[in-house]
């Protein structure tokens, strides 16, 4: 009866869609997984568990979803936003911001009905330039949020110099001001004006002069107060005129983007497929023409740095769903397709003359704003369930839009409403699903290392697992990795309940085992040695998982914020919600002179080898239900104290007998680290 011996030496292809499991040709076959859960594909190959999440604070109010947004002034300085209902709070350094002991805090305009589409996709979309982050809503004027210190934070909206404006009047009504400086009424010939215009710009050019001025208040549709922003240059008549593209009446911009030093924005509901430039460096300037204050002479030239606007041109529609910064030009994500925006010759500028809009490709973007991933950006195509990669192809002078989900295109079932990326440790694009699970894809296109994975949080919600709702990624308060933070749902002690919490550091080799940290919405403590830990009532009735100097103690309830050991004291405690990490292989797969596959061949394995790096704990076995613990504790280790981190090779007798799969299962559900580096299979076949 022949052996065979089977090495996986790389588990880096992540979890594969069940249509691949006849794919034994496919060449990430051998590396990839039919489950792999709670588990995180390294870029070197190895599989490693993911951390767990530290517990930082509940949202305003649980009843309602909030989201999280990145402002990154440096890796000093970077914070996370939480955007709810009509209200924004703010975290730093791994907490949350307090003034006077309470949540620091500011209003928002922003209610709940409209901050989230009707899958749970934020419809907020942002660009920051420094301490100012703009923000983008179809439904509402264009703002800023400004930080001026930690609890110093302000949203207004944006009051533009000049501009974006919709063509030049071409009927025969005009256009009358009062005077032309100050607060004036504007009188129209015809039925102009809407109540909904309050706040609108409008233009209007006497001879060779054009000034400009916002509407402050309605009248009647003939008539409407305005405050002079630059002198008009007559009080009479006049049919050349213009309104602002942007109003309560004609919607605003969805998208927002730096290019070029210009800020740009797009895609309002009356101009879903038009984009408008700022003036070079002045990114709340809009004006179309250039203006001397002062000037007599014609102001309508229009310079290279002014302002500029463009329409998309194609046959079907193509609503802006978001706009992003790239070095090949303005890229724009529409619902038909994805464009580029840059001057006609790359070695020009773009100016309001010199612009021209190609559309690349034809997939179509959906909610979630695209994520710049070094040079590609990846964006989740229309109806949410592919996930592309737009990246610039030299030969072709254009972009391609790869299908990323492809080899596991069930892992994105529901559809994607939040994306995030984590650059370091690993670079990994963080995704939740509309049913609210956790996605990852390890992502390195130079190292060819595509893997998905997916994540359940510890506790539950009703009746099935933990809910997360949005995540954003920020330097950790250390600098030394990203971190990824998350709004989680769950009930606890029957109440709903939405927590903030982050992703601990990956555990490596600077991480000592009595930190490490393997429980969600867990809490840590350092200090005198105490047989109880409090400062749990985020938990209250939940039943919690601990570590204790690095050693795993039996689960306890949180009865009043805290929980007690069931012996001794402890220096060194980590306890929050067990979770389970799972991993399956795919059908075991081999070669030789006899056989050119082992499909559908009996095989029956007697040993399995797993070499770990610093890991503890854990079972194996052929499935889900035919696990048996792997020993870790030698003769040597002393029994009052947990056995140490292990870096070698593990043996494991293999209880199944002859079979066609030949699969292996590890998993790894105590709050304790584990790595695989290799798995080696030994056994033998029927032919």
């Amino acid at each position: 009866m022949p052996s065979i011996t089977v090495l996986y030496a790389s588990l880096n292809a992540g979890e594969l869609s069940p249509l691949l499991e006849g794919r034994v040709d496919f060449e990430k076959y051998a590396k990839g997984l039919k489950l792999c859960e709670n588990f995180i594909p390294m870029v070197q190959g190895p599989l490693t568990r993911r951390p767990g999440s530290y517990y930082v604070a509940e949202i305003k109010n649980s009843a309602n979803r909030a989201a999280l947004v990145r402002f990154e002034f440096s890796t000093t300085q970077s914070y996370i936003l939480e955007f709810g209902d009509q209200y924004l709070r703010f975290y730093r350094n791994e907490a949350q911001i307090l003034s006077a002991g309470v949540p620091y805090e500011i209003a928002t305009p922003y209610l709940l009905a409209d901050l989230f589409d009707a899958h749970g996709a934020l419809r907020l979309k942002f660009a920051q330039s420094a301490d100012v982050l703009y923000i983008a809503h179809p439904s509402y004027a264009p703002r800023k949020v400004t930080r001026t210190g930690h609890t110093s934070w302000t949203i207004s909206s944006i009051t533009l110099v000049d501009g974006p404006y919709l063509a030049t009047n071409t009927t025969a009504t005009t256009l009358t001001p009062s005077a032309t400086t100050g607060s004036i009424t504007i009188t129209a010939s015809a039925a102009t004006f809407a109540l909904t215009d309050v706040g609108r710009l409008v233009r209007i050019k006497h001879s060779n002069l054009s000034g400009n001025a916002i509407i402050t208040a309605f009248t009647s549709s003939t008539q409407v107060t305005a405050t002079v922003n630059r002198a008009f240059g007559a009080a009479t008549a006049s049919v050349n005129w213009r309104l602002g593209v942007w109003s309560g009446t004609t919607g605003y911009p969805a998208a927002v983007s730096f290019y070029g030093d210009r800020l740009f924005w797009g895609g309002s509901p009356s101009h879903p497929q038009r984009i408008d430039g700022s003036v070079v460096g002045d990114y709340e300037n809009m004006e179309p023409t250039s203006f001397v204050v002062g000037s007599t002479t014609d102001n309508t030239v229009i310079a290279d740095d002014d302002a500029l606007a463009l329409t998309l041109n194609a046959n079907d529609v193509n609503v802006i769903k978001s706009i992003g910064e790239d070095e090949q030009g303005l890229l724009v994500f529409t619902v038909g397709g994805e464009w580029i925006v840059r001057p006609s010759n790359q070695n020009e500028a773009l100016t309001p003359t010199n612009v021209r809009a190609t559309r690349s490709t034809a997939w179509g973007c959906s909610e979630p704003q695209p994520v710049r991933v070094g040079k590609p950006h990846i964006f989740v195509q229309r109806c949410g369930r592919k996930v592309r990669e737009l990246t610039y192809v030299f030969a072709d002078d254009g972009f391609k839009s790869p299908d990323l989900s492809i080899v596991a295109e069930h892992i994105t079932r529901g559809g994607i409403i939040s994306m995030a990326y984590q650059a370091q440790p690993q670079p990994i694009v963080w995704l939740v699903r509309a049913d609210g699970v956790l996605v990852g894809l390890t992502y390195e296109a130079d190292q060819d290392a595509i893997a998905w994975h997916k994540h359940t949080l510890g506790g539950v919600f009703g009746t099935g697992g933990a809910v997360v709702e949005s995540v954003a990624v920020i330097p950790n308060s250390a600098g030394t990795e990203d971190q990824l933070w998350l709004v989680c749902k769950r009930t606890i002690n029957g109440t709903t309940r939405r927590y903030v919490e982050y992703l601990t550091p990956f555990f490596d080799d600077s991480v000592a085992q009595q930190d490490a940290h393997f429980v969600d919405s867990g809490l840590k403590y350092s200090g005198v040695a105490v047989s109880s830990f409090g400062g749990l009532s985020h938990l209250e009735g939940q039943t919690v998982a601990i570590l204790a100097d690095g050693a795993v103690r039996p689960d306890a309830v949180v009865a009043s914020g805290s929980v007690t050991l069931d012996r001794g004291t402890a220096t060194k405690a980590v306890i929050g919600l067990a979770y389970a990490s799972n991993m399956q292989t795919e059908r075991l797969e081999y070669q030789s002179q006899m056989i050119t596959t082992a499909q559908s061949k009996f095989k029956r394995l007697h040993d399995v080898t797993i070499r770990f790096y610093r890991t503890l704990g854990g079972k194996t076995g052929p499935d889900a239900s035919t696990l048996d613990n792997i020993i870790f504790r030698t003769t040597s280790d002393l029994m009052d104290s947990a056995p140490p981190l292990a870096d070698n090779d593990f043996q494991v007798s293999w209880p199944s007998g002859y079979q066609t799969e030949g699969r292996i299962y590890i998993r790894q559900d105590q709050p304790l680290p584990m790595t695989i580096l290799a798995v080696i299979a030994d056994g033998w076949t029927d032919s």
